[in-house]
This record gives C-alpha cells, structure tokens and sequence, in this order.
C-alpha cells in the first residue's frame, strides 16, 4: 500500500482559523482573519458591475471554447493598462507579455516556476513580514528565502533604513519581492521617493523586481496604487508582476489573476512568454473563461468602467472610515494603548501589535478570530460588530 506511509499534514494557519471559526457556536463571534471585504451588513457583495457584466455574458455568450495557453486576449491587455496606464512606454515598445493566470497566487506561482527554470537565480528576498503564503509558494518551487527588513515594531512604521540595509546584502540577479500597495500583512506602503530608492538599489544591484499586486484600488486610487510599479518599471529593465481581482472586483471565487513580465527588449519578452506558456501547459493547460470575461467587458465598456470604479472608491473609503471607528472604540472603551497608527495604514489589513497570547485569549475566550501574528483583517469590521471587538481587547490589554 503506497500512500500508507502518508503523514497528516498540519491545516493551512488561515484557513484552519477559519474552520474553527466555522465550527464556534458564539452568536457574537468575529471573523478577522482571512482577507474578504464586509459590507456593513456583513456581507461580502458581488458588485454591480459585475452583476451586469455576467448577465450580458449570459446573453452573448455563445461557446464555451477553451481559452489559449495565455488566457483571453483583451483580458490581458486590460492588465497591462492597469498596471502600467493606457499610454505607457513599455507597451508601445512590445516589451511586456501577460498571461491569465489562476488568481493571484497562481500568478506568483507561475513567476515563480518560471524564474527557478529559465534563470541561475535561487534566492527570493521576501518582507520581514510578508504575507503568510509567500514563502510556501516560493520555497516549493526551489527558492532559498531570506528576509528583508521593513516593519519597525516601536513606531508601528516603515523601516525603510533597515529595508535598504537588508537589499545591500542581496547578490546580482536575487529576486526581490515587493508589495505593489497595502502591503500584507502591515498596512503600510513606500512613498514615491522611496520607490525611486528602491528603484536605484535594484539597478545598481542587478535586483530584479517581483510585484505582488493584489490590491489594486485598494489603497489611494486604481492610479496611485500603481505608482511604485511605474516608477521603478521607468528604470529597472526586467521585472514580474503578480495581480489579482480577488478584491478589487470582488470575484474570489473566480480566481483571476495574471502573470505580466516586463523585458529589456521585444525579441527577449517574447521568448519568455513561450517558456511561460510551456509551463501552463504541463501545469494546467489553460485557465478558465468565466472571471476573465468578465473583468475584460467592464474594462472595454467606458460606463462599467466607471461603475467599477465607484463602487471600489466606496469600499476602499468605507475600510477607511472602519479603521478612524476601531481607533475612537478603542479610545472610548478606556484602552490608554496608543493604536492611531491604525488609523494611518491603508488597505484591507493592520499590523495590531496584539502579541500571540492576546490573540490567542481573543479567540477562546471572546470569539474574536485573528491571526497569530496580529495581522487583523480592517476589512471585515462592521459598525455592528467593532464595539465586540473592542471591547474583547480592552480586556486582554
């Protein structure tokens, strides 16, 4: 019997905190962990956008062909106007290729396998911290990880002294991973002064850049989240890109996402976008149609594009507004700990300070579920269920 060898292997960290979340019988019981936008009535919406953009799919729709190897073609060429504008140099001089890609962590896994292939380079430089699944993502296809500094704990700020330190150690041709915006799991970005920095290092290193790019939208605009991206793409000659529209367009269970690669030259981006294809071809064959057809008719229909982009300002300020509320809830319910760096993050989560046995007695003794790190998710908070949550802090404080 050859799978009786086979060892139980330990839950996912995330998605075992939200099977026993699932599994808690509490009335009052809050899910902070996994990273999926409420609506204030606790809801995780499919937007109107979306809405339309299917039932005119329902009513068109004629096949249901497979795709190519690279997914669907107008799709494609949204993300690239996304990430880098509709006028930008980069596609004019054909030196960008993009693929559809399973969600965004099919993406990084793409890049991933891709990069372990097709180059020498071994080494991943990720933040210290980054978001949980990097490094299993990274580290099963090959890569030796190392860390780069970036969150200091005293401030509850950026180190971008430490971040620059760390990236001086890093070798010619290191892949160094960055968070394109709202980083994950701290909430807290680069200016674009520091991204020039950033851009220099990588230069002058021979670094190459992979942008994880989930949150588009999410942060300042669909344009600024963009601009760190842009400024080091104006200067590093070869970098990957990873993007999702889990959040931005709500469609999470339509894993959407692409892998873009940006070339020195035409000649270059072309020969890796044909490794690339090989490597979804043994790996999947192809993605699947219904999310990117979606995303690709609101992006060509000027009134849905602006409908989208409405309705992601309205999430975008609504997790805003929920960030200033847990601040003053705190305040209210007598908690002298200063937490109004929350109040300064963007994005979908906060690096909280909350040390591993607070967050643990969060859990078991008030329901309220977060992940071990301290990493709450600010998108799931509702005006209804802040004031549990603050109240089950000011007691384990």
């Amino acid at each position: 019997m050859i799978f009786s060898t086979v060892e139980q292997a330990p839950a996912d960290p995330l998605f075992g905190l939200n099977d026993a979340f699932k599994a808690d019988q509490r009335p009052e019981k809050v899910n902070l962990g996994i990273g999926v936008y409420k609506a204030d009535d606790g809801t995780t919406p499919i937007l109107d956008a979306v809405k339309t953009a299917e039932a005119r799919l329902l009513e068109t729709e004629k096949t249901k062909v497979y795709l190519g190897i690279e997914g669907e073609s107008q799709y494609n060429l949204g993300v690239q106007k996304l990430l880098f504008g509709e006028n930008s140099e980069l596609l004019s001089q054909q030196r960008v290729e993009t693929l559809q890609a399973p969600g965004g962590t099919g993406a990084l896994r793409l890049g991933a396998e891709f990069l372990i292939r097709q180059t020498k380079t071994k080494t991943i430089w990720v933040s210290n911290p980054t978001w949980a699944n990097h490094s299993n993502i990274f580290s099963t296809a090959g890569f030796e990880i190392k860390e780069y500094d970036y969150y200091n704990s005293d401030s509850h700020g950026l180190d971008f002294e430490g971040m620059i330190s760390s990236l001086s150690n890093a070798k010619a041709g290191d892949i160094v991973l960055f968070h394109s915006c709202c980083h994950n799991p701290t909430g807290i970005d680069l200016n674009a002064e520091q991204w020039n920095a950033i851009a220099i290092v990588c230069v002058e290193k021979q670094l190459v850049p992979f942008f994880d790019f989930a949150y588009q939208g999410f942060g300042h605009g669909i344009e600024e989240d963009a601009q760190g991206l842009r400024i080091v793409a104006a200067q590093v000659p070869e970098l990957l890109v990873a993007n999702s529209f889990s959040k931005n367009f709500g469609l999470y269970n339509e894993r959407i996402g692409a892998v873009t690669l940006v070339a020195e030259n035409t000649s270059t981006a072309q020969k890796s976008y044909s490794q690339i294809k090989r490597i979804v071809r043994a790996m999947y064959s192809n993605p699947p149609a219904h999310g990117a057809l979606i995303v690709s008719t609101i992006l060509n229909d000027a009134k849905l594009t602006m409908q989208w982009h409405n309705e992601l300002k309205q999430m975008r300020e609504r997790i805003a507004q929920m960030r200033q509320l847990f601040v003053n809830t705190l305040n209210a319910e007598g908690v002298t700990q200063d937490f109004s760096f929350i109040s300064d993050q963007i994005g979908m989560f906060s690096f909280s300070g909350l040390t591993k046995e607070q967050v643990e007695k969060l859990k078991s003794e008030y329901g309220v579920y977060i992940v071990g790190s301290g990493r709450i998710s600010v998108a799931g908070m509702t005006t209804t269920n802040i004031p549990v949550i603050c109240k089950a802090i000011a007691q384990v404080l």
